[in-house]
């Protein structure tokens, strides 16, 4: 029996590890910083736990994610294709980072990918 892609990637702390060199990434980024901007220091951390359990529950893990579904969100930012581009090599250069493997890789950007249309265009 195979491991889940939560047991592979290594459990929380490496999904709460990418998670945060993740977010470091998008908010120091020129086009998607704006997305972060007017958060207060206890939103951001909020928003830094619902990411990781969203990651933890969508690889397999035993985490819950509680918060709200990606299209509602997402809804109001305007998120065009060149941001999910961008946040798609982001998450690449995290992943290189941490050296996940290509077999590990393909599965995040499945799980991933799954949310585009709840969060493009939006």
């Amino acid at each position: 029996m195979q491991k889940s892609l939560y047991e592979r990637l290594g459990g929380y702390n490496s999904i709460a590890a990418v998670v945060d060199d993740l977010i470091g990434r998008l908010v120091a980024d020129k086009q998607l910083g704006r997305f972060f901007m007017g958060h207060c220091t206890d939103s951001k951390k909020k928003m830094r736990q619902l990411i990781v359990d969203m990651m933890c529950e969508a690889t397999g893990g035993p985490c819950v994610y509680t918060g709200r579904d990606m299209k509602t969100v997402h809804t109001g930012l305007n998120i065009t294709e060149s941001d999910w581009q961008v946040s798609v090599k982001l998450l690449t250069a995290t992943l290189d980072k941490f050296k996940v493997p290509q077999k590990e890789r393909e599965d995040v950007f499945a799980a991933v990918s799954g949310l585009k249309p709840d969060i493009v265009g939006n």
